[in-house]
């Protein structure tokens, strides 16, 4: 569901009569307000919506039901609510939970994060993986590995630290060097799309030579990680990527009236009262948090960003992609990919693979289709 009413990022103030949950009636649209945040009422987003967050719920209960050792949905749920000892549970709890919480946060965080630099940008290229953000991540990301140690069973506790705060530096770097490089009185998105293929593929080079110069210990490390992968995920891996999903998703939220006020085109949103350039910042400091989380925990996972907003706002008939939608759909778009790199090969493929195969076609499809349109 997307903010009918003024989001936290500046946008103006809720009404001082509001109760703190009071019903709000606007022409042709019902809707309530929560404290500042005003929420619509579009009834084919929330059901669709419900819909995607219950597939995600029953892809974590089959997610850790299969495995090595198949274990009944109904012995998962028991363990889950603590009604199950053994070895079933100590299974469920350790080994396969963790990796399935991973890749719903993951695919969560980078649905939202996808969703709001789609919007603020108004183009569909305009996601973490394209304008640069998912390249700066992987740079932090892969310096720590390279420079703490290399393998996560040897320096654990420094990758540990290490990584989210090296990607979220890294994520934040490219995002800045993007919207500096894109500025000319102003951004246009597909000036910001172009620069961020140039930084990416500067920053990609920078990846390669760190590998390239880093013991093969690390290189290997490293190599694995960028593929995009949950295999070596922990409860030390969902804890911090939990914390930055409850703090940021809530707060991408709140920026949702904003996002939509800035579809209007800058000078609109600027005579209407919105502080444009300070809602930019807050959007991409936010998809920053979100991309560097995700990067951190597993890796960049290709194309999730890009695709899973698009399905939203195409399921959804809005003119942007929902910001819960996507997420629901980023955690089901990873979850389903991960429980195919699992279970239909003799070996296990990285769950980056399977997403990157799911999304390259659609960008192809997406950019003949653009074209096509532009021609006529």
């Amino acid at each position: 569901m997307s903010a009918a009413g003024t989001g936290a990022a500046g946008t103006g103030a809720a009404r001082s009569d509001a109760s703190p949950i009071a019903a709000h009636t606007a022409p042709g649209r019902r809707g309530v307000v929560v404290g500042p945040v005003g929420l619509a009422w579009r009834p084919l987003v929330f059901w669709y919506t419900v819909a995607a967050l219950g597939t995600a719920v029953l892809l974590v209960v089959l997610g850790v039901a299969i495995g090595s050792t198949w274990i009944t949905p109904v012995t998962v749920v028991r363990s889950l609510l603590g009604l199950e000892t053994g070895p079933d549970a100590f299974i469920v709890e350790n080994l396969r939970l963790p990796r399935v919480l991973t890749g719903a946060l993951v695919g969560l965080t980078l649905g939202v994060a996808g969703a709001l630099t789609q919007t603020f940008t108004r183009n569909p290229l305009g996601t973490p993986d394209i304008i640069g953000v998912t390249s700066g991540a992987s740079v932090g990301a892969v310096a720590a590995i390279v420079l703490g140690g290399g393998t996560y069973s040897v320096s654990a506790i420094v990758l540990g630290g290490g990584i989210p705060i090296a990607a979220t530096i890294g994520a934040l770097v490219a995002a800045v060097a993007v919207y500096g490089l894109g500025w000319r009185g102003g951004v246009q998105s597909y000036r910001l799309v172009l620069v961020g293929i140039g930084v990416s593929a500067t920053l990609d080079a920078v990846t390669s030579y760190l590998l390239v110069r880093a013991k093969i210990t690390a290189a290997a490390a490293a190599s694995q990680w960028l593929v995009g992968s949950l295999s070596s995920t922990s409860w030390t891996t969902v804890w911090p990527l939990l914390v930055v999903a409850a703090v940021a998703v809530p707060l991408a939220l709140a920026t949702s009236a904003a996002l939509g006020i800035g579809q209007l085109g800058d000078e609109v949103a600027t005579g209407v009262g919105l502080a444009v350039q300070r809602h930019r910042l807050v959007v991409i400091a936010l998809a920053v948090v979100l991309t560097a989380a995700a990067v951190a925990a597993a890796g960049p996972v290709g194309f999730v960003a890009f695709v899973v907003p698009q399905i939203g706002l195409r399921l959804a008939g809005t003119n942007r992609p929902p910001l819960l939608l996507a997420g629901a759909l980023g955690a089901v778009l990873v979850l389903a990919a991960d429980l195919l790199a699992r279970s239909a090969f003799p070996w296990q493929v990285p769950v980056g693979i399977v997403t990157t195969v799911v999304g390259a076609p659609y960008l192809i499809w997406l950019l003949v289709r653009h074209r096509k349109e532009m021609s006529r």
